[in-house]
């Protein structure tokens, strides 16, 4: 169930007819530090640059959501050119507020009042719904969070990558660090927070995600607090930053690079060939949905965590060591990968 205190904060950035973009109006409240992020993701700071409609992404544990768009007449609003509404919250939910900052948008474009925009989302925030015959209405339990969780598509990540498409679950499974560049945002933001983290679908965790980042000081010392995380980039010189990823993945190119201070981790043997065989499988079977495919990997992985719960329950306290799974005889790489997935998943005893 979508609820409405999951919304932090509104924001409004204009560009005018002199070219200058400035903040000009939040509630309650956006931090300074937050602020100056938001003005680079609007993408109306950079001269000549293609107006991205909408962008989502987080910084400090604050999802973002920008909508921007170009001041059409007939407006009152005469001296902007462009306006990006900046909606602030708890939760991951790209259709929610899509959907919410376009009936935002209208109200702006008709009054050019701020206000008006803020009732909006005072009615949101406290019955949880936002009508207007004029603007368009919005309904917050029309966003069920599963489905913006379940929007990826597995088939297409199957469809680039085949068998690599392991590489990429063993990262995730293993809490690495994985950056994707693509020089269109679109394309980065579905790839990376919709499609990658239904590949360990048993966490639902969309925390890891940082979908749109910049090569920015104040954003890469966010992420290096994280121990594993998905980053996306929409810029090239990423690739040369080796301190910011343990597995990189080139999309325009169809490549995914590990880097040489991950191979021992990351080294592949027969369970990893078992399992990418299975998504391989799963992915390519035409009678099944995406939703069917993350279900059908979720499962194989909980097979996985179960065989290595039940070799914990014989440890001491709970916790595996690495003679625990030597009495296992496994093939070195298989144990290896259990090894690294036993710490990642907080079964290893220290």
């Amino acid at each position: 169930m979508a609820t409405p205190e999951l919304m932090l904060s509104l924001g409004l950035i204009e560009k005018d007819v002199n070219a200058d973009t400035l903040w000009v109006w939040c509630y309650p409240s956006i931090d300074a530090d937050l602020r100056e992020v938001m003005l680079r993701k609007c993408c109306l700071t950079l001269d000549n640059q293609v107006l991205h409609t909408f962008v989502f992404g987080q910084f400090c544990r604050t999802w973002y959501y920008i909508t921007t768009v170009e001041v059409q007449e007939p407006t009152v609003l005469k001296k902007v050119t462009h306006f990006s509404i900046v909606v602030t919250a708890k939760d991951f939910n790209p259709e929610k507020y899509a959907a919410f900052s376009r009936v935002l948008c209208r109200t702006y474009m008709k009054h050019g009042s701020p206000v008006k925009m803020m009732e909006g989302y005072i009615a949101v925030l406290t019955k949880g719904i936002c009508q207007s015959d004029e603007n368009g209405s919005f309904l917050i339990k029309d966003y069920d969070v599963r489905k913006a969780l379940l929007a990826g598509s597995l088939k297409d990540v199957v469809s680039q990558f085949g068998m690599e498409t392991i590489i990429l679950y063993t990262a995730l499974m293993l809490k690495k660090r994985v950056v994707v560049y693509h020089p269109r945002i679109e394309a980065l933001l579905e790839f990376t927070s919709r499609a990658l983290p239904c590949l360990v679908w048993h966490r639902k965790d969309w925390s890891i995600l940082h979908p749109f980042v910049h090569l920015e000081n104040d954003e890469l010392e966010n992420l290096k607090v994280c121990t594993g995380y998905v980053a996306g980039f929409v810029d090239p010189e990423v690739k040369d930053r080796s301190d910011l990823f343990d597995v990189f993945v080139n999309l325009p190119d169809s490549e995914i690079t590990v880097s040489q201070n991950a191979k021992e981790a990351m080294s592949m043997g027969k369970l990893h060939k078992e399992i990418g065989n299975f998504i391989v499988q799963a992915a390519e079977d035409a009678d099944r949905s995406d939703a069917q495919v993350i279900k059908d990997i979720s499962v194989k992985t909980k097979e996985i965590l179960s065989n290595l719960m039940s070799l914990a329950d014989h440890a001491d306290n709970s916790k595996l060591t690495l003679e625990c799974l030597k009495q296992g005889h496994y093939p070195p790489a298989t144990e290896n990968f259990l090894f690294h997935l036993a710490a990642a998943e907080q079964l290893l005893k220290i």
